[in-house]
């Protein structure tokens, strides 16, 4: 007998573990996606293993904003189509994906790759802050608009920026309040989020 193989049950323990450790997947929903694939064809496993392999393997972050990204820099920030003065800051790529979706906003973005929360031991160095201020230094920005999620360390980075940007003396914005408080931009529905857009208000 091939000690290599894994018997069936073992197998599938595994794949219901594994996909129990994704964000927002309980234990339920991971045995409900494993016996879906389970049932589903070998053509439809083989395409969503190649999609997983394809993402870690192809996908980097801009050296600009930190979008994830296959081409460098990524097509955003080599657009000459978009307004160059103005810089969005989100907290998550997948932000990036909630905003352009409503098609209001038309400037460049950075992405912070988190927020500062020291109860969580995220601090300053741990974001891409240090980034944004290097893309601040050649005075081409005129507006920043601060997009971060209208939580308690979302509220604590934008506040820290606005201590440090303030003094470059480049017009800083926030959405507006149209988001609710606590809620995470990606979850926003687009009209929410064109009205926060439009009615964005001087930090």
């Amino acid at each position: 007998m091939n000690q290599n193989l894994i018997p069936a049950a073992e197998a599938v323990s595994k794949l219901i573990q594994e996909f129990s450790k994704l964000p927002g997947i309980g234990p339920k929903s991971a045995q409900r996606l494993t016996y879906y694939l389970l049932r589903a064809p070998d053509e439809q496993a083989k395409l969503l293993a190649g999609a997983l392999l394809s993402i870690k393997q192809k996908i980097t972050l801009c050296s600009i904003c930190f979008n994830v990204t296959e081409s460098e820099p990524c097509l955003i920030c080599r657009s000459d189509q978009r307004d160059r003065n103005k810089i969005c800051i989100v907290e998550q790529p997948q932000d990036i994906l909630a905003l352009e979706h409503t098609r209001i906003y038309n400037g460049l973005y950075h992405v912070l790759h988190g927020a500062i929360s020291p109860t969580e031991g995220v601090g300053v160095d741990d974001v891409r802050i240090k980034e944004l201020m290097n893309r601040l230094q050649d005075g081409s920005i005129d507006e920043l608009i601060l997009a971060t999620n209208p939580t308690l360390e979302g509220e604590q980075t934008a506040m820290y920026l606005n201590k440090l940007i303030f003094p470059l003396g480049i017009r800083v914005t926030r959405l507006a309040r149209g988001l609710p408080f606590g809620t995470e931009l990606e979850y926003a529905d687009d009209v929410t989020l064109t009205h926060a857009i439009e009615g964005r208000q001087e930090f």
